[in-house]
């Protein structure tokens, strides 16, 4: 008895363990890159393990708020949220930057809401010091 309990975990957990590399390698759009150091590696594999936490926890929150909705078809349309940054020059050599998000569509509006997710306030204007000249 204890045997077969034993090899369906281990047969449970190696497809967890496989599941969680094709959705590493598909969802996530990892692939294999040639780190040169060691420490370059192993910060690759904890940003990969990152990921991969937060794409099962969506995946989680999916479950119960939205059923039948997959992380990636989420992803997908929520990429469209796009993070810009408006320069406005001003007539004493400054630079006014505002930096907004897209308005969200109808459809991701609804996406948002049913997840339970507010997009952040628009951040206030910044403003930069004008560049010194340099003499001729």
């Amino acid at each position: 008895m204890t045997r077969r309990i034993l090899s369906t975990y281990k047969r449970y957990l190696l497809w967890d363990i496989e599941q969680a590399f094709k959705e590493l390698k598909n969802d996530l759009s990892i692939r294999p890159i040639h780190h040169q150091s060691d420490a370059r590696i192993e910060a690759h594999i904890f940003v990969a393990f990152l990921a991969y936490g937060l794409m099962v926890t969506l995946k989680q929150r999916l479950k119960a708020l939205a059923p039948g909705l997959t992380p990636r078809a989420v992803l997908e349309k929520l990429a469209a949220i796009q993070m810009i940054d408006v320069e406005l020059p001003t007539t004493d050599g400054r630079t006014v930057i505002l930096s907004r998000h897209t308005e969200p569509e109808n459809d991701q509006w609804l996406l948002l809401q049913r997840l339970k997710l507010d997009l952040p306030a628009q951040p206030r204007p910044k403003i930069t010091a004008p560049i010194p000249r340099q003499a001729a």
